[in-house]
């Protein structure tokens, strides 16, 4: 049984689903380089305007596969093992689509550590967040210590990486973790129905907001803003920002075709 189920299409969206059920989807390095493959292949594609990752009823996933971390015994080996999960997070925080994570069940850990690289989360009530290294004596080492503060503030992040404890859904919307929290059953649809409205801007504009928001936080507020002035002059150059303005100018839907 693959660990991550071949893409299926919602409308603008492109779902992909772990499926290891039987490990509440745990996180292989085959797992996590597959996912590398398929959003390569993905964003390569014009068909697709955004990307849902989700797991199952149970779990979207509760962490690393501990038979492989396990077999990490020495500081070598655990780089390796950590280098699958920065190349997979990297590769959703890159992508030039938004990606959705559609939030069910356990999302610990590693698993949080995924969810947190993607654009926008959202949950089903019954979700269930944690990051639990220091139960086990380690710490979040796949960007658990640096992307969650920067999303919830120091303090909760703190609180979270100190204690292992678990936060329910409603916990999570408050501290700005998810963006929405509703019934299971609607997640992954509320998830494609977010991606139909981003898919109606113009693509590039998409790519270089999150190119800006992404890039930006690595940078001084000044440098920051020196590279949003530097995207936005670039797309004041393109064929949909003349589109764009000559939509609104005539109240037309505008035609965007990604250049």
């Amino acid at each position: 049984m693959a660990a991550l189920m071949l893409p299926s299409r919602r409308g603008a969206a492109a779902i992909l689903t772990f499926n290891r059920p039987d490990k509440r989807n745990a996180l292989s390095s085959d797992l996590l380089a597959e996912l590398c493959e398929h959003l390569e292949r993905l964003d390569d594609d014009p068909q697709v305007r955004g990307v849902i990752l989700t797991g199952d009823d149970r779990a979207f996933s509760a962490g690393a596969d501990i038979s492989g971390a396990l077999e990490a015994r020495s500081p070598r080996a655990t780089d390796r093992l950590l280098a699958h999960f920065t190349r997979a997070n990297e590769t959703l925080e890159s992508l030039s689509k938004p990606v959705v994570a559609a939030i069910n069940g356990y999302c610990l850990t590693g698993g949080l550590e995924v969810a947190l690289a993607c654009d926008v989360r959202i949950a089903g009530d019954g979700a269930k967040f944690a990051i639990t290294s220091a139960k086990i004596g380690s710490v979040a080492g796949a960007g658990g210590t640096q992307r969650l503060p920067r999303l919830v503030g120091e303090q909760w992040a703190k609180h979270l990486l100190f204690s292992g404890d678990f936060i329910d859904a409603p916990t999570a919307l408050r501290i700005g973790l998810v963006l929405e929290v509703l019934a299971p059953e609607a997640v992954v649809e509320r998830a494609a129905e977010l991606i139909e409205n981003y898919a109606k801007q113009a693509p590039l504009s998409v790519w270089y907001a999150k190119k800006a928001v992404n890039s930006g936080r690595q940078m001084s507020l000044i440098d920051a803003l020196k590279f949003e002035r530097e995207l936005t002059t670039v797309l004041w150059t393109t064929a949909d920002r003349i589109e764009g303005m000559n939509a609104f100018l005539e109240q037309r839907n505008a035609q965007f075709k990604g250049k």
